[in-house]
């Protein structure tokens, strides 16, 4: 019987040779390998067509998935190539370390206890740096990952068995006590299962331990028996992974910095430096750059130059790196960015079969994307929908359900075109969101019934009309009508009992919205026009109440939903709704004790709206520019009625010169006291406004004359009359357009 421990670094190019060289020397009648023995069960996918690195093993609670860790590989993962041999030769592969079950009820156990003191330095380091290299990471590189001796393992053992015998202290030490307890029984089973030629492929640390497990079978029993009993249901799935995540420690606690150089030296096992500087050329050469063939060679002498005084065996990633930037890039760091970016890193993304055992949500997430014809990627890209067409009316839903979700793998982005049945979405993929998907999978088994079960749960939570109002606006475009009404029924239950008109105005906007733009999706808004009167009501009623004697904080609040509620009525296009909004606004107007940027909003409302005769506006405006006034409240009622917008002191002759008196007859400190509330008012302004309003300015009061001209003679009064019939078209009340 022989036992074979072959000490390794996870993810480690040159690790992996070794390990697939030294099992074919071997042929050994079983491969043992470190992770968590539930991990085994899907050992038997690696050599399937279909399962292509970068992909992870991930392990979970079954009752609560958001239990997990990952347990990654590439294709130049030692233990990959270890398994793909086991399969390859039909020998058994079994996974030795301790259970994920025991892991995960000892990590609930740990959380709750206060936070250990920093752990000790990796041991590997200090040989490292006593070596003269600056971390263990370099020392481990220059000595092993590059090392093509026969004796690889037996110099990877001793070392390891020198740290250990010197007593230095690992990071891992309490969690590896019960590790290496573990993998020692477990290889103990396979000797006692009577396999005779056993390979183990373990972290280099670890191996020392396992060379004599039943040397340490007294100590072990100890230790084993206080590890806790557990009930712990585990699953293990594979899941596509990427390059950028093959750095997350997690699994087995090690990760790379540059898995797209690692995959090159992977596949490029003699002459990889003129290869890797023909991959960087042909990047820049895509980007626009001129680089020539000259270019790759000098990069290339530069580099071996490097490795030579800086007295390498070997040209280093650094060393091409330094040649890189100083020949190709001319000195400029950006560039060299852009090389970690996308080859150091790169941008790999791995698939899984069809087949593998999934959880329904999982499934039928990925049936939706293969029947949509998406795609999940990393790189980003830009999806334009038109609703009119069945197939991208159909990804939209699934867009939104996924927001409802919070799975932001689909994000809203400004469309180009115009209407109603316009979308634009930004789609980039990450491993990340899987494992939310996998997370929420106790929602439901669809996506369309885990968003129901998200807006029955936030509904009946809600406290506020608002909250519902948001919750409505999600359901409409996620196509989620079931659940419409049992929304509709608690917007009637809140708006019954709520007496808050701010929350009521505040959710208006988007009901209108749900109701005007609904048809485009086929829903029936009947019940929804009735609530949203049923409010409009109360808003009415209560709203002249709600604006009295507020400060300016909420002035400023209240402001704002009184423009929002305004544009959404227009909008709305209900003739009878609107006057009721008007009556109201003209009850706010004449009201007293109303904050004065509330009374400016309202006043520049109905005159927009043409509510107020041209004497009317007069007299407000007057009365509220007097100079008798406090120049607070005056400065604060021009805030409101320019609403962000100076066009109208522009053309408005008789408006800019009551502003321009109040303005003049003002002492020098209480205009400088006035300067932040004026400053806020006009920097919203656009630029080309504030740049006329200041040529205007320089003139003093304006004349009946108006400040822009243009040549009479040079009017196309024909062609400005063809395009009357069509505003007039978009103008009409009740008129419904998709362009």
């Amino acid at each position: 019987m022989a036992i074979h421990v072959l000490g390794i670094r996870h993810h480690g190019v040159g690790s992996a040779r070794q390990v697939k060289k030294e099992l074919e020397r071997l042929q050994p009648d079983i491969v043992l390998v470190e992770g968590p023995p539930e991990i085994a069960e899907v050992f038997e996918y690696v050599g399937h067509p279909d399962l292509k690195p970068p992909v992870a093993i991930m392990v979970y609670n079954s009752n609560v998935p958001q239990e997990s860790t990952f347990y990654p590989f590439a294709e130049y993962s030692p233990e990959w190539v270890a398994i793909a041999y086991a399969n390859e030769h039909k020998i058994p592969v079994k996974a030795i370390d301790l259970p994920a079950s025991i892991s995960f009820t000892m990590r609930r156990k740990e959380a709750k206890n206060e936070p250990s003191t920093p752990p000790p330095e990796d041991p590997l380091t200090l040989v490292a740096q006593s070596a003269g290299f600056k971390s263990g990471e370099r020392f481990w590189e220059h000595h092993f990952e590059q090392s093509a001796g026969n004796e690889h393992f037996e110099s990877v053992m001793h070392v390891m068995q020198s740290l250990r015998e010197d007593g230095l202290e690992s990071a891992m030490d309490a969690e590896n006590t019960n590790r290496e307890a573990y993998m020692r029984m477990l290889i103990q089973d396979s000797v006692n299962e009577m396999y005779t030629n056993i390979a183990i492929v373990c972290g280099a640390w670890h191996a020392p331990t396992l060379v004599d497990p039943a040397g340490y079978a007294k100590e072990d029993k100890k230790v084993l028996k206080k590890l806790p009993k557990t009930k712990t249901k585990i699953t293990s799935t594979w899941i596509p992974w990427t390059n950028d995540r093959l750095s997350m420690h997690s699994g087995y606690g090690a990760g790379i910095f540059s898995p797209g150089w690692y995959s090159h030296l992977w596949h490029n096992t003699a002459e990889y430096e003129i290869p890797w500087l023909i991959k960087v050329a042909s990047m820049f050469r895509e980007k626009g750059m001129d680089m020539s063939t000259a270019h790759a060679i000098e990069a290339f002498r530069l580099a071996r130059s490097l490795a030579i005084l800086r007295s390498n065996h070997y040209v280093s990633l650094d060393d091409l790196n330094d040649a890189v930037l100083s020949v190709m890039c001319m000195g400029d760091g950006i560039l060299l960015e852009l090389v970690k970016d996308q080859l150091i890193i790169g941008d790999g993304l791995g698939e899984v079969p069809e087949d593998m055992p999934k959880m329904p949500l999982q499934e039928d997430f990925e049936q939706s994307v293969k029947k949509l014809r998406l795609k999940l990627t990393a790189d980003p890209k830009e999806v334009n929908l038109d609703l009119r067409k069945r197939n991208d009316l159909e990804k939209s839903k699934l867009f939104h359900r996924l927001a409802i979700l919070e799975i932001h793998w689909a994000t809203p982005s400004y469309s180009r075109g115009k209407g109603t049945f316009k979308e634009s979405w930004r789609l980039e993929w990450t491993v990340g969101m899987m494992i939310e998907l996998i997370d929420r999978a106790f929602l439901g088994n669809t996506i369309a019934s885990a968003a129901q079960a998200v807006l029955i749960k936030k509904s009946n939570a809600a406290q506020k009309v608002d909250d519902v109002a948001k919750l409505i606006d999600l359901c409409i475009p996620a196509a989620l009508f079931d659940e419409l009404d049992h929304l509709l029924n608690k917007v009637n239950e809140l708006s019954s009992i709520s007496s808050d008109i701010l929350d009521l105005m505040k959710s208006l906007p988007q009901l209108i919205n749900v109701a005007r733009y609904g048809d485009v999706r086929n829903s029936d808004m009947d019940v929804l026009d009735q609530i949203i009167h049923q409010l409009l009501i109360k808003v009415n009623i209560g709203l002249p109440n709600a604006v009295y004697g507020l400060d300016e904080d909420n002035a400023l609040e209240m402001f704002g939903q009184i423009t929002a509620l305004h544009q959404a009525i227009k909008i709305y296009s209900k003739p009878e709704e609107e006057a009721s909004w008007y009556f109201t606004l003209h009850q706010v107007l004449n009201k007293e004790d109303v904050h004065s940027v509330i009374l400016g909003c309202v006043c520049r409302l109905l005159l927009d709206s043409q509510q107020l005769s041209e004497d009317e506006a007069d007299m407000y405006i007057s009365f509220a520019l007097s100079v008798n006034n406090d120049p607070m409240a005056v400065a604060a009622w021009i805030e409101g009625f320019l609403k962000g917008s100076g066009s109208i002191l522009i053309y408005d002759n008789r408006l800019w010169n009551l502003v321009f008196e109040w303005v003049e007859s003002l002492d020098k400190d209480t205009f400088i006291q006035l300067v932040p509330m004026l400053r806020r008012t006009f920097s919203k302004f656009e630029y080309a406004e504030r740049r006329q309003l200041g040529q205007k300015a320089r003139q003093g009061l304006a004349n009946d004359e108006p400040i822009a001209t243009y040549n009479t003679e040079q009017f196309d009064d024909e062609l400005a009359d063809s395009v009357v019939p069509y505003i007039s078209k978009f103008l009409t009340p009740n008129s419904t357009h998709h362009e």
